[in-house]
């Protein structure tokens, strides 16, 4: 999916929908994400510098922005209520600017879902962890996250991309893509295929320990990716989660597990050379040491399945990327043809790597659970 081009003119018009005010400066395409279109706006208010982020929500992929943004604004004002009074409040969270009517979106001129918010400053996000340090910190802030939210009063999240990381039914649509194979691509990703066929029977060990109530469903982030959390330009530290698009009931070890599949990898998504792609142990201990400190909630069998859960949404990610290339690239924007397949490539080559220091990674899980 191709990033759409907006004008000058349309943005500015755009950004008067909302209750912001001053004399725009620049308005400039900002981040890496692959779904929305984020830009961020600087503004002068009395000769102060003032920012904000302005995003186009992708109504293809969330069809219900008015209930994605109402779970936004729940969570929002939840975590904030936490700080109230403290120094850094208005940085630990996302800060919603209402639309000119007092709504959390707008829609715009030439149709669309639009929000804002403010820009956090003195905090930036990285797309690759550089070091363990990084993995720990960004691990701890997740796990935070969930504590924060442990005590959301009802009712229920709205749950916003129903299945989300439900590996069986990504294997369905998967099937459904290579069955259909519109772009004629099949042929070209048998190994792929082959390589999920071979783990398929693993992909419902987290749904059966749920629906046997032996994992318990918690709010989760699940899209939790280091470049999902603003660190601290001097410390380093976790300053707020963002990218809340996808808070809703899930697993604890989704978020887990996304954390390993983004912060142990060695090498880009998106990295053609498979030699550069591995998980890295170092990194993976720190996530543990992060994450532990923090969710103090998890219970026996969320702690047994810690491990696993980095290769099934490894593993799950990579069924996503190939079975949006068979179906013809409609759901990641991609930048070059194959660009889904060198991603899928990559999530598999990161499931290898898993499984061949699957005996260490669970002994790190176990160490650190038992305070060592």
């Amino acid at each position: 999916m191709a990033r759409r081009e907006y004008s000058a003119e349309e943005l500015r018009e755009i950004v008067s929908l909302f209750q912001v005010f001053g004399d725009i400066g620049a308005i400039t395409p900002y981040g890496s994400g692959h779904i929305n279109d984020t830009f961020k706006v600087d503004l002068r208010l009395g000769g102060v510098p003032v920012s904000y982020i302005l995003q186009r929500v992708n109504d293809s992929i969330f069809t219900r922005p008015d209930l994605m943004m109402e779970n936004i604004l729940r969570v929002t004002a939840h975590i904030r209520a936490r700080f109230a009074g403290e120094a850094d409040a208005t940085r630990r969270t996302l800060t919603v600017i209402p639309s000119r009517d007092g709504k959390g979106w707008a829609r715009g001129p030439n149709g669309g879902w639009w929000r804002m918010y403010v820009f956090i400053a003195g905090a930036k996000t990285v797309d690759l962890i550089s070091e363990a340090g990084q993995a720990h910190k960004a691990a701890r802030a997740f796990a935070e996250f969930q504590n924060h939210l442990a005590d959301l009063p009802t009712p229920r999240l709205w749950e916003i991309i129903p299945n989300f990381h439900n590996t069986r039914t990504r294997l369905e649509q998967l099937d459904t893509a290579a069955a259909a194979d519109v772009r004629g691509r099949r042929a070209s990703v048998a190994a792929e295929l082959a390589f999920v066929d071979a783990h398929r029977d693993e992909a419902g060990r987290v749904l059966d320990l749920m629906a046997s109530g032996d994992i318990p469903e918690r709010i989760t982030h699940n899209d939790t990716k280091i470049n999902n959390v603003m660190l601290d330009d001097a410390t380093g530290e976790g300053v707020a989660v963002i990218d809340l698009d996808t808070v809703m009931p899930g697993s604890a070890l989704y978020d887990f597990g996304d954390m390993v599949r983004t912060s142990t990898a060695a090498a880009a998504e998106d990295e053609k050379d498979l030699s550069k792609v591995y998980s890295r142990r170092e990194y993976f201990e720190a996530l543990v040491r992060g994450y532990l400190a923090g969710a103090k909630f998890l219970n026996e069998a969320e702690l047994a399945n810690l491990a696993f859960s980095g290769r099934l949404i490894t593993f799950t990610i990579g069924i996503r990327f190939l079975a949006d290339y068979l179906a013809g690239d409609t759901y990641f924007r991609t930048a070059y043809p194959d660009h889904n397949l060198v991603r899928c490539r990559t999530q598999f080559k990161m499931v290898e790597s898993m499984e061949a220091q699957a005996e260490d990674y669970e002994g790190i899980v176990r160490q650190v659970a038992n305070g060592n």
